[in-house]
């Protein structure tokens, strides 16, 4: 906000700059007895205490003699002219922060949601924010909050969620051609939290969840539907190569019957119709149950 400095509020350089006066005056009066000496000293120190002033590294303050203004004052100690000079509230050049929330905003698609934003903004030119806008600072609060409204009212949901940055950019650019003419310009603006009512939330986190299942089963589908494919050509080659249906046969009898501790019971019919025979057959049965 403001920093409040009130034209009758003196500085420490001027209030130990009267303690000088004074002292001086003092002086002068216990040396040569003259009274005349300590009226003077007293009224210098007077003077002094209220026309010193002091400006902040980055603060100005426009001076206003009789009611007109005649410039801007700081950084460091200046002098104005008491009663005839006023000075005006002293403006931070420093680049600051405005918080702003928008609560309960319908969104392009009706959605009614919480937004906080933060924007920064620097004061470049002092005599227009000082003279032409009467509290600067509320004026940047409001425009950024009716800004914030208007904006969320065109965007939809998905887009001030997944989209913050351009939102932000939208603000700033509206915030700065309304502020350039006092003298002020907004730097940037951060959207920071977007907040919708929890059932929506809850609707959405099941919506999301449906839509991750149906992918689930479509991938799953596509793989059965690849599988499927690949068992068809394989059963074409194997139509035509009766001596690689006869290996795969013999590879699958192996897979299934080296696991330590298994036993795998075979049909010599199944067997037979492979090219095995009964012998084969009643090997490999017997080294299962032997293992």
């Amino acid at each position: 906000m403001w920093r409040d400095r009130s034209k009758n509020v003196v500085s420490g350089v001027a209030l130990a700059l009267f303690v000088i006066s004074v002292a001086i005056g003092a002086a002068i009066t216990l040396v040569l007895n003259n009274r005349a000496a300590m009226m003077l000293g007293l009224l210098a120190g007077v003077y002094l205490l209220f026309s010193i002033k002091v400006a902040d590294q980055w603060e100005k303050v426009a001076v206003l003699r009789l009611g007109r203004f005649v410039g801007l004052r700081g950084p460091g100690i200046f002098h104005i002219i008491p009663i005839i000079d006023t000075l005006s509230r002293y403006v931070d050049q420093r680049i600051r922060v405005a918080s702003v929330t928008a609560e309960s905003t319908l969104t392009r698609d009706t959605v009614p949601v919480n937004v906080d934003a933060i924007v920064f903004w620097v004061v470049w030119n002092p005599e227009k924010s000082i003279l032409e806008v009467e509290d600067f600072v509320q004026a940047i609060t409001l425009s950024a909050q009716t800004g914030l409204r208007e904006s969320i009212g065109r965007h939809e949901l998905a887009q001030m969620i997944t989209e913050r940055e351009s939102l932000g950019r939208e603000l700033q650019r509206i915030l700065d051609e309304k502020t350039n003419p006092w003298g002020i310009t907004v730097q940037s603006v951060e959207i920071r939290d977007v907040r919708i009512p929890q059932a929506l939330e809850d609707a959405m986190s099941r919506q999301a969840q449906a839509e991750r299942e149906r992918q689930a089963r479509n991938i799953l589908g596509q793989a059965e539907t690849e599988i499927s494919d690949k068992f068809s050509q394989a059963a074409l080659t194997y139509q035509n190569n009766p001596v690689a249906l006869h290996l795969r046969a013999m590879n699958m009898l192996y897979e299934a019957i080296k696991e330590r501790g298994s036993m795998v019971i075979v049909p010599s019919s199944a067997v037979e119709t492979m090219g095995l025979g009964g012998t084969l057959a009643t090997a490999a049965l017997g080294g299962a149950k032997a293992q």
